[in-house]
């Protein structure tokens, strides 16, 4: 009987993965990501990057209405 996500492709692939990390001598450097915040404006409707976390509170923005419909992503930093 099957194990569900545990078995299969998905595991078969990322044993792979692990396997070629091993034999490269560790796992290979993530490149480095940031916290975006994206939501909308007054200026601009549709949703849009706004700032970085470390930059903006997305809180704030949203208790002061200059802002909306916010969400917090992870994104690589340019």
């Amino acid at each position: 009987m099957g194990k569900g996500y545990a078995e299969g492709p998905a595991a078969e692939e990322r044993f792979a993965d692990l396997e070629r990390a091993e034999r490269s001598g560790g796992l290979a450097e993530r490149t480095h990501e940031r916290r975006a915040v994206y939501g909308s404006t007054a200026d601009r409707a549709e949703k849009h990057f706004i700032g970085w976390l470390d930059d903006v509170d997305p809180d704030e923005l949203f208790a002061s209405g200059k802002a909306w419909g916010l969400s917090v992503v992870r994104r690589q930093a340019d």
